[in-house]
Order: C-alpha cells, then structure tokens, then sequence
C-alpha cells in the first residue's frame, strides 16, 4: 500500500539562494505523512536531514548546509513515497569571511586561517584576521625577488594591511600573469565588496533576520511556560530551578577555562600592544623622518606627515600619544625658523621664494612671511643700488657676485645699445675708438649701466612676488586652499600703501643716483653729498648722453612692461626730460666747439664750382648732430616734446645761431690769415708768359691773400645757395621750430661777410689798376694840347689791360661764377678814373682828341662784355669830355687804328668774350 502513494515532488523554495546554513522554507506535494515518514533530504548534493522540521505534507523547513556543489536540486526521500524529484533549485553562495570590524548576526568561531607571514596554518584570533585574496581570483605568485621589489619601491610594501601598502607591488607579486579580463573581474569584486560595506546597518538586519525569528519563537515558548507554570520565586518552580542550572554550568565553565581564558587575555593584550605599535607607527617613527627630510630638502613630505599627525593626534588626550606628538611639533617649529631664514636671505630666486612661503604657510607659521618676504628684498635691493653708487666714488671695484644674480647671461644694457648707438661724433672730426673701446667708457655711463642692471634684474621679481601676494597664488596655484588665499588677499589690501611707498622709494633711489652723476645741481643740497660725489669725473659728450638716455628709457620700457602704474614710474620720465634738454644743450655746445676746429681742416683745394671741403665739412658735422639728437628728441609714448618747450627751443635756437656765427666767423679769420709765401700786389704785372704765373690750386700749395679772398668769397656763395637752404630743411625735418631764425641770421650773416670780403678784393686788385693809369698817360711828358698825329694804342692802356687780364685769370682759376661780379667792379673803377682824367684836361689838340678817343674806345670795347650802367656812363662822360671829330679822314683813322689794336690784341682780349672754356681743375 506504501508502494502507491506518489513521489515526492519539490516545487518551491525560499529563498532560492544562500550561504551555508541559511534556513530554506521547502514546499511541493507528497512530502511526507509525518516526521517519521521523512527519511532523506538533499539540497545542493549536501544531506540536510538532521536539520529538517517537516510541518506538513506540502512543507518542510530547514537549514542549508555546507555543500560541494555551488547549485544543485532539492531531492526529498520519505518511506511512503520514495525517491522525490524536483522541478526548482538552489543556488549556494560562499560564505563571506567575517572581519574584526564586520558587523555579524551570529557567533563567529575560530576556526584555521592561513597567515601570509609564516606560511604555515595557525590558530589565530578573529582580530587578526586578513582576507588571503581580496581580489577574488585566482593567485599567480611573481618570480621577482623581495629585495628587488624594495628597491624599485623604496620605502613601500606590497601587504596591504600596511600604511605604505603598493599596489603596483601587490599587482606584480600576486598576480604578474594575470589577463586583463581577470583584472576586470577583480576590480568588478572590489566594487560588490565596497558597495556591500555601504549598505551598513541594512544588510546586518537582512542577513540575520531568520536568527531574530527564531530568538522570537524561542522567547514566545518559554514566555507561554512560564505563564502557565507561574511566575513566583518559590523553590523548586521552573525558574528557579532553570537559574540554578545555569549558575551550575557558569561556575563548571570558569573552572575549567579559567586558565586557558587567562592566558588567552593576556595573549590578546600583548597582541593589541604590537597592533597599536604597528598601526601606529607613522606616529612614533615621525620626529625621526621629519629630521631626515629636511636633511634632504624634502619639505614636501614633512608638511604632508604634519598635516596627516595633526590631523589624527593633534587633539588627542592618549599620554604616549601627546608625548610623540609634542616631539613632533618642535622639530616643525625648527622648520619654520630655518624656512623663514632662508626666506629672508639674499640673493634668492622668485621660484624659491613663493615656494618657502607656501612651505610657512602650510605650517602655520606666525605673523605674515609673504610680507616679510617683500620687506626684506626692498631693503636689499635699496642698498644694491647705493653700494652700485659707492663702488664708482671709491673707484674700488668690489665683487659684485650678488648683482649677476641666477647666472645671469644677459648682456648688459651698454652692450645692448653697442649696435645701436654710434659712438663718433663729426665723422672725420672724431678718431675711431680703438679695440680698448670698454675700458674707455666713461665711468658715469658704467655707473649707469650697473645701476640700470641692478633695476632690471630685481625690480621685475619684486614686482611679480607683490602681485603674487596680492590674487592669492603664492599659496594655491590651481584654487585650492581658499583660506589661505582670502586671508592673502585681505593682506595686501591693508599694506597696498605701504607697498606704494616701497616701489616709490626705488624709483626715487635710481632717479636720484642717475641725477646725482649726471645732473648734480637739479639735486637739493643736502642730498648731493649722498647721492652726488662726482666732481673729478669727466664730462660726458652728446653721444654719452644719448647711450645713457637710452639706458634708462629701456629701464623705464622694462618697468612699464609689468603694469606698474604710471604714477610710480612719473619721476623716471622726469628724469628721462631733463636728460633730453641736457643732452640736446651739451651736443649743441660740444658741436660749436667743433665747428670753431673746422679752420684746421681747410686744405684749400677747389673742385670744379671754386669750392674747398669747407662748407661740405660743416654741413656734415651739422647733420651728424642733428642725428646724434635724433633719440633725445623722438618723443616716446608718455614724454612730451623737449622743442615745444618755451625755454628749451630759445636755449636751442640761440645754441644754433652761435653755431652759424661761429663757422662765419671762421671763414672770415681764414681770409685775413697771412702767411710768409703770399704774393704781394705788385706782382700782378708780372709777365703773363711765365709759366709759373697761375699755378694750379693743388693740396699742399699756400694761397696767396687774394686768392684766400677769391675762395672764402665762393665758399660764402655756396653756402648761401646751398649749404644753410639745405641745413634748414634737415633742422625743420628733426623738430627744431626756430629754424626761420636761424637761416636768416645765417644768411645776414654771410651776405655781410661777403660784401666786406668782395670789398677788401676790389680794393685790392682794383686800386693798383686805376693808379697805374695816370702815371702811364703822362710818362715821357705826354701833353694833350701838343702831341703827335696818333699812331696807336698807347702801352699804358695795354698795361692796364694785361692786369685786368690777371685778375680774370686769378679769379677764373677760383670760380668762374665770380668773374662777372668781379670783372664788372674792375672796370668800372678804372672807367670813373679814365672819365676823371679826361676831364680833369683843360684843352685837347687835335691829334691830342684822336688818341684820346682812341684809347676810350679801346677800353671800352675790349672789357664790353663787364660793362654796367655805372661804367657805361662813365664811358658817356669821358668822350663827351673831348672835341667831336668832324672830318671823315680822322674817323677813318680812328677806325683803322682800332681795327689793328684788336688784331694785335686779339689773343690777350679772347678771356674777355662771353664764350669762356670751362674751368679745369688742376
């Protein structure tokens, strides 16, 4: 009858998935009659009989238990039915390995872990329970030896129990030749065991809910016992009885485990001792690591250490704790003491200095090192400049290591300038400098220089460390540490003035260096001897001047280029004005010096047009100064116009006009130089066949007076027509705004010049002419009233002539544009003394009218081509003076002897045509 009942059949269970020993609610059909009819139970291959309550036919409830297979059917055996079968499964999930602070439902044994330090199975406490694999897959221990993993890691460990835990260490070590796939999944399992910590309170209640149901049902049947058994204290009730058993069983197990449980005490306190020491040993091993590390400079990783120690000690009330602690703080406070004095110590870098800062900073240091910092390098800068000035009064030339600061390759400012700015002035006036050009630098501009150096090279730094201090970046570079960055802020707005005062007081100190060695008297008195003490030095040129001027406007381009505001920097851009107008007034002095010498350069020596290397000379030392101002009169962005100022163009103007003057002035001492070789007046009438009459004008030779005349007259004309038109524009074309003034007192000047020199030559070359004649008409007691029928020009008027002659000649060697204005005086001079002897006669014969018609109309025919209005009407009075001529045969012979005078004179009269060669220069 047993045989024809039905199988059991499985059709449900709860939950369906678990660990070890989770209690399962099994449910399906033919599961038994009773208790006893139940004889087999298999979850997962595992027998779960003894743990099996059958409650019913169609439930039975149970535990799962530790079975080898992860998944399996749930098959139930009973008497009457048979071998079951099962239409669902369960899924057994391994038991997670409970920690020292893992929350636990239960009771956790002890059971044989392995320990990973001695490689052997031990009994261990709970305590110190690690998990073998934490990654979840499989172990793939690494062939490298442990010392080459200390070496490659310094410092680090590859337990990841420890605080130096690597886990590239740990990676190599345990899992070298792992694929990239198991990586994953490992870091899959890191995340399921992180999101399971989170879960916290949650999943200790879910895990162990069946556990506080069963303590219910436990609670609710010894609840109901007792209430029907009763609730008083009598001897010999169930509680009673139930107490006194459990007092029995405490007292056997304290005196059977009193000595095991002792020594297991005291096993744990040393051990929790050795855990303390061990995870505390950053603590105690800190004073040791902070000494090592500022040893190596590693201020980083102390400040790091401190913060961590602060962070986790700085309050705490444990004795041993606060000692180590306190150890702690005085070695940081020795940090702080040698970060401040390397803070403040000099010279340093901007790189060094924001970083010492930072380092105070994040140590909490007292007061406000930035500050400190800023006050420190305005000191030191303040005295680099004064010892800069010292080291050129004394003329001791002192290290200066601390100038060429961070191995500064950068040239000097005068170097920069080198191909700038030349240093002739006046062309040929100025012999070329040498190769020793350096050391010949005047030592204002090396001042200058330096001083300019010094500026540049830690002005810009002082600058970048206050604007730092100002937006907060000395302590955070990317935004972090808000605090310290507001405070910084807050900082420099309450010592902005203080810092004004600071840049003004350097700009000032350079101002007032520069002033003092260039510019003494703009200085008050009680500040020269500080600042001034250049006296024996040498006076600096225009082209010294402008290098230094140059100097300090790349000084003042430098500091503008790091937006210090303008009002700072004002007092440099006064100083930049008044070494302009200096430098235009020592360059226009120094030119006219220059010009005064230009008589010592005059060689005498004509080109085609009659004029010498004179005027071009001028002309040249004038433009080469106008460019030598050409920087001190460029107005830069900021600067005002030197010339628009009032006093400074009349100072100008004036300078410019002595310079006119003074070439003229020149000119004039060179026509009246004599000299032992000039050829007095009377040698005009010398033979013109001699060879040596009008030598060539070639360098070397002397000329004589008049010849100096001729040539200082021609010079005057070209710098008339030419040399001061052509300064005029290159005046106007640089700025000068008296140029007006200056051109027509030139002009006046040499047109004045001119005249008196034309006069002193007319009078010269004209006189010994006009003289000559008189004596020449009456020589052999000529008699107007008694003389013979004319024969011919007499040899007076041709002597007369032969000079005019002369003087043509000596003045078209000059300048063949002199001729005319020459020529024309001479004869009109000698026609007013030929009128004047005419008619000074009283009675003329006949004959004595023909030969003085005659010769009238000899001269005036020969020198037509130089007559003028005055000597034409000379001419008039002379012949008008004598008796017309009434018969045809004395007009015939007038006419033939005229005829045979110019056929005789014809070669000596050919310099009188108006068709001349054109002079060569010999």
């Amino acid at each position: 009858m047993s045989r024809a009942r039905q199988p059991p059949l499985v059709t449900g269970i709860s939950p369906k998935e678990g660990v070890a020993w989770t209690k399962v609610t099994i449910r399906g059909e033919n599961l038994g009659m009773g208790p006893p009819d139940l004889i087999g139970l298999l979850i997962c291959g595992h027998n779960c009989l003894l743990t099996a309550e059958w409650m019913s036919a169609s439930k039975i409830v149970c535990r799962v238990g530790p079975a080898k297979d992860d998944k399996g059917k749930i098959i139930v055996t009973t008497k009457s039915g048979g071998l079951g079968t099962s239409t669902v499964s369960f899924r057994l999930l391994k038991p997670e390995r409970i920690g020292i602070l893992d929350q636990s439902a239960v009771w956790v044994d002890e059971m044989n872990y392995y320990d990973m330090r001695t490689n052997r199975n031990k009994g261990i406490s709970p305590l110190s329970l690690r998990p073998s694999n934490p990654l979840g897959i499989e172990l793939d221990k690494g062939k490298i030896p442990q010392k080459d993993m200390e070496l490659i890691f310094p410092r680090m460990s590859g337990d990841f129990t420890s605080e130096n835990f690597s886990a590239t260490w740990y990676l190599i070590e345990n899992h070298s030749e792992s694929s990239f796939e198991q990586l994953k999944v490992a870091a899959n399992n890191l995340k399921k065991q992180a999101t399971k910590k989170n879960e916290g309170s949650l999943a200790y209640v879910k895990g162990g809910l069946s556990t506080f149901f069963e303590a219910q049902d436990a609670l609710s049947a010894i609840h109901q016992r007792l209430e029907s058994d009763g609730t008083e204290r009598v001897e010999g009730s169930m509680t009673q009885r139930l107490e006194n058993i459990l007092n029995r069983a405490s007292d056997t197990a304290d005196t059977l485990f009193q000595e095991v449980l002792g020594r297991k005490d005291k096993a744990d306190s040393t051990r929790n001792a050795l855990n303390v020491l061990q995870r505390f040993k950053f603590l105690f091993n800190l004073p040791l690591n902070i000494e090592r590390n500022i040893q190596k400079g590693d201020y980083d990783v102390v400040i790091n250490d401190y913060e961590k120690a602060k962070s986790l000690f700085g309050n705490t009330e444990v004795p041993v704790f606060k000692k180590v602690y306190a150890e702690v703080e005085t070695r940081i406070q020795a940090l702080r003491r040698l970060l401040l004095e390397k803070l403040l110590q000099t010279p340093s870098t901007l790189h060094d200095q924001k970083r010492y800062i930072r380092y105070l900073s994040d140590l909490h240091a007292p007061g406000d090192p930035a500050w400190h910092c800023i006050d420190a390098q305005h000191k030191w800068i303040l005295q680099l400049m004064q010892d800069c000035r010292d080291e050129f009064i004394t003329g001791q030339r002192v290290s200066m290591g601390a100038l060429d600061l961070e191995g500064d390759a950068r040239p000097s400012a005068l170097g920069r300038l080198g191909h700038t700015t030349t240093l002739k002035r006046g062309g040929s006036l100025r012999i070329p400098r040498s190769n020793t050009w350096h050391y010949e630098t005047p030592q204002q501009v090396q001042f200058v220089e330096k001083l300019s150096d010094v500026v540049i090279g830690q002005l810009p730094n002082f600058w970048k460390l206050w604007i730092s201090y100002v937006n907060g970046s000395l302590f955070s570079e990317t935004g972090e540490k808000s605090g310290q960055v507001e405070k910084s802020k807050k900082n420099a707005r309450q010592r902005q003035n203080d810092f004004k005062k600071m840049i003004e007081e350097m700009t000032h100190r350079l101002v007032k260096l520069v002033r003092g060695a260039l510019l003494p008297t703009t200085l008050p008195k009680s500040e020269q001897n500080l600042y001034g003490g250049w006296d024996n030095k040498t006076d600096l040129s225009g082209v010294w001047l402008t290098q230094i001027m140059h100097t300090i406007r790349a000084c003042h381009e430098a500091l503008s280029a790091l937006e210090i505001p303008n009002d700072l920097l004002q007092v440099i851009q006064d100083l930049l004005l008044d070494l302009r107008v200096h430098c235009l007034m020592v360059t226009l002095v120094h030119t006219t010096e220059d010009v005064k010498r230009l008589a010592e350069k005059e060689d005498w020596v004509v080109d085609n047009e009659g004029i010498t290397s004179l005027p071009s000379q001028f002309e040249q030392c004038l433009v080469q100064m106008l460019q030598s101002l050409k920087e001190p009169l460029e107005v830069k962005p900021g600067e005002i116009n030197v010339l628009q100022l009032e006093q400074v163009q009349d100072q100008a103007t004036e300078l410019s006009v002595n310079i006119m003057r003074d070439f003229i002035n020149c000119l004039e001492q060179l026509s009246i130089k004599t000299g032992g070789d000039i050829v007095s007046s009377h040698d005009i009438s010398v033979d013109l066949s001699s060879p040596d009459r009008f030598p060539g004008i070639q360098e070397g030779f002397s000329p004589t007076s008049e010849q100096r005349l001729l040539i200082i007259l021609s010079n005057c004309q070209y710098l008339e027509r030419r040399t001061l038109l052509n300064l005029a524009d290159h005046f106007e074309k640089h700025g000068f705004t008296g140029t007006e003034k200056i051109t027509q007192v030139s002009v006046d000047a040499v047109r004045q010049l001119d005249r008196n020199l034309f006069e002193a030559y007319i009078e010269r070359r004209a006189d010994p002419i006009s003289g000559s004649l008189e004596p020449g008409i009456y020589a052999g007691y000529f008699d107007w009233r008694d003389c013979q029928t004319p024969t011919g020009v007499r040899n007076y008027l041709k002597e007369a002539l032969v000079n005019i002659i002369t003087v043509h000649a000596e003045v078209f060697t000059v300048s063949k544009d002199l001729v005319p204005r020459v020529l024309s005086k001479i004869v009109e001079s000698v026609a007013d003394e030929m009128c004047r002897l005419m008619q000074c006669v009283s009675t003329f014969s006949k004959n004595g009218a023909l030969q003085a018609r005659l010769e009238l109309c000899a001269l005036r025919d020969a020198v037509a081509t130089y007559l003028n209005p005055e000597s034409n009407g000379s001419f008039k009075l002379a012949l008008d003076a004598l008796p017309q001529l009434h018969s045809g045969a004395d007009k015939k012979l007038l006419e033939e002897l005229l005829n045979k005078f110019k056929s005789s004179m014809q070669l000596q009269l050919t310099c009188f045509h108006p068709a001349c060669v054109q002079p060569v220069k010999r």
